[in-house]
């Protein structure tokens, strides 16, 4: 493993719309946030131009997370792990802070579960050894940490 090449990565944060019609999308290191017809997407007679149309271009997401989740309002939750912080994003676009936590140290994986609690793993990805020289600064137990959003889940049928 060469550690002086730059991290790369694709899509890293998918959640669906609470009636299924799109899905929201995201780049690990990218700042904007997208959406996508779900129609358009599992239709095999269009090809990916025609599909291409469909993306709409949400907005900034508040900074770089590949976490993201969505609720039965129609918000989108996704992690920031340039502030330690998880964001919700209101269906009219703005955003508030729901955690800013020191311990929050890559926040990744969302999911928002029937209990009015939204949960979310801490990977601390940049303690890893490809940003630290070769070097594990990760320190164990990695967390899991839940936050009271006072919402529901996406149940599509």
């Amino acid at each position: 493993m060469n550690i002086l090449q730059p991290y790369r990565s694709g899509v890293d944060g998918i959640a669906i719309s609470n009636d299924g019609a799109r899905l929201f999308y995201s780049a690990l290191m990218g700042r904007r946030l997208f959406s996508v017809s779900c129609d358009a997407l599992v239709n095999r007679a269009l090809d990916d131009a025609t599909v291409a149309t469909t993306i709409v271009d949400e907005g900034e997401k508040g900074g770089g997370g590949d976490g993201m989740e969505s609720d039965a309002e129609n918000c989108v939750y996704t992690t920031n792990y340039e502030h330690n912080a998880i964001l919700r994003r209101h269906p009219d676009g703005l955003y508030e802070t729901l955690v800013h936590d020191p311990r929050v140290l890559w926040p990744d994986t969302l999911s928002l579960a029937t209990d009015g609690y939204l949960y979310v793993t801490v990977n601390q990805l940049h303690r890893g050894p490809r940003f630290q020289r070769g070097k594990d600064l990760r320190e164990r137990p990695f967390g899991l940490f839940r936050v009271r959003v006072d919402a529901s889940p996406v149940l599509l049928r």
